[in-house]
């Protein structure tokens, strides 16, 4: 139970204006308790027990209000300040002004005030502090005797303004230090956050490099089998052939079907020997429209035979540029056989060059379907493909090797129809001519 109430205490005072009510209420309260063991003038005697009752009671109520209230606190703060001078006012003029002992709550009064508002509040306070002395003593002077006079009030003032300006300038400064400290807690907890999550980046980087390697020795080692099945499948293909009959029509069927399978592992197998030991570049300065023109009249007849015209139109002013044929070229044929792919029911492929102030396209358009959103957001993903015998590599081959040339790839859908690969180039100095 001690626990639970000693718990449950510290989060009422989480907060720094709740310990500066409990803390002011005390010294207030506890002051005043304290100051009433001294001795007084019968005169001057006061109902101390109930004074000190009332008191607490209106700290309470401090408390409370700061407590429902949060975002009037330094409000309800400065409006008590006032209204405890005042009190302290009263007290003096009751038990003899400048000769009474309560003079002495003041002190930490103006104090406290000064460490939650800063020195200058505090030094504000210790001048409206020393008024009200004066006035005290100069309300009880009026009746029996005369009034101490400015000396005693200025060091007065003087002795509680100076340790409260002091004071809140300390605290001040330790706010600053907090502020910074929990400045500087939160920039590390966000970087300790950091380095977990990116410990967990390369942790996942290392399995998927292991399986890499994995997969890329067993698809080197797949490659030889493949061979053997292909070999043997056309071998058993032609014996069928040699044998006519109903039931080795059927085989030859079966057996084309497994040359047709094997052909799609041999090519899947390919590209992902070719995209994971991917080569360097051998760069060397070549015609970019020359590669284009090649690509084109290499794909014509295989075009053609699909009902698709081919057309070429390259830019005159495209400059020799430094690249690798090979790669380049495989990446604008990739572009090719996709735009062949799309155009299941014939139309129009062309391939075009342009010149750009600092930089050379290479643009890849068709008539067909375009792209759909949902294809589009995984469209250069490795493995992702929207064809039954595709590898899902090329477009990944393609821009790594336009990545390589320091390059970029895009794709957008034509208005009325089909879709655009744009390779582009940046022109260098040696390009340039």
């Amino acid at each position: 139970m001690l626990r639970r109430s000693i718990s449950a205490a510290a989060r009422v005072l989480e907060r720094d204006e709740r310990v500066f009510a409990v803390l002011l209420a005390v010294i207030m309260v506890g002051g005043l308790a304290t100051l009433g063991l001294a001795p007084l003038r019968p005169r001057y005697r006061i109902d101390l027990f109930n004074l000190v009752v009332w008191f607490a009671a209106y700290k309470a109520g401090i408390f409370a209000l700061v407590t429902v209230n949060q975002r009037a606190t330094r409000a309800v703060f400065l409006g008590a300040l006032g209204i405890d001078l005042l009190l302290v006012f009263l007290l003096l003029s009751l038990t003899g002004g400048g000769e009474s002992i309560y003079y002495l709550l003041f002190f930490p009064l103006v104090a406290v005030n000064a460490y939650y508002f800063g020195p200058w509040l505090g030094l504000g306070a210790a001048l409206v502090a020393g008024g009200l002395y004066a006035a005290a003593d100069a309300f009880v002077a009026a009746v029996t005797r005369p009034w101490m006079g400015w000396t005693p009030v200025t060091i007065f003032a003087a002795l509680v303004g100076l340790p409260a300006f002091a004071l809140g300038h300390v605290a001040v400064r330790e706010r600053r230090a907090r502020a910074e400290v929990e400045r500087l807690n939160t920039e590390l907890k966000e970087t300790l956050g950091r380095l977990e999550a990116t410990q967990e980046d390369l942790l996942v980087a290392e399995r998927m490099a292991t399986v890499g390697r994995v997969a890329l020795k067993v698809a080197h080692e797949v490659r030889n089998p493949i061979s053997a099945i292909e070999l043997n499948a056309e071998m058993l293909q032609e014996i069928v052939r040699a044998h006519p009959g109903a039931d080795m029509e059927e085989a030859a069927g079966l057996v084309g079907a497994i040359r047709e399978q094997v052909n799609a592992l041999d090519a899947l197998t390919e590209e992902y020997l070719a995209f994971a030991r991917f080569p360097r570049p051998n760069f060397e300065e070549d015609s970019v429209n020359d590669m284009v023109g090649s690509v084109a009249e290499f794909v014509r007849p295989v075009a053609t035979r699909q009902g698709i015209s081919v057309k070429v139109e390259t830019d005159p002013s495209v400059p020799p540029m430094v690249i690798d044929r090979t790669l380049l070229r495989q990446a604008v044929l990739n572009l090719v056989k996709n735009g062949l792919e799309s155009l299941s029911q014939g139309g129009v492929l062309t391939v075009a060059t342009r010149r750009l102030p600092a930089a050379v396209e290479i643009a890849v358009s068709d008539t067909g379907p375009g792209i759909t959103p949902n294809i589009a957001a995984r469209l250069f993903e490795p493995f992702f493909t929207t064809k039954p015998q595709g590898t899902g590599l090329g477009l990944s081959i393609t821009r790594q090797i336009v990545e390589e040339h320091g390059g970029e790839i895009r794709w957008s859908n034509a208005a009325d129809g089909g879709a655009t690969f744009t390779i582009r180039l940046a022109l260098k100095d040696n390009d340039n001519g």
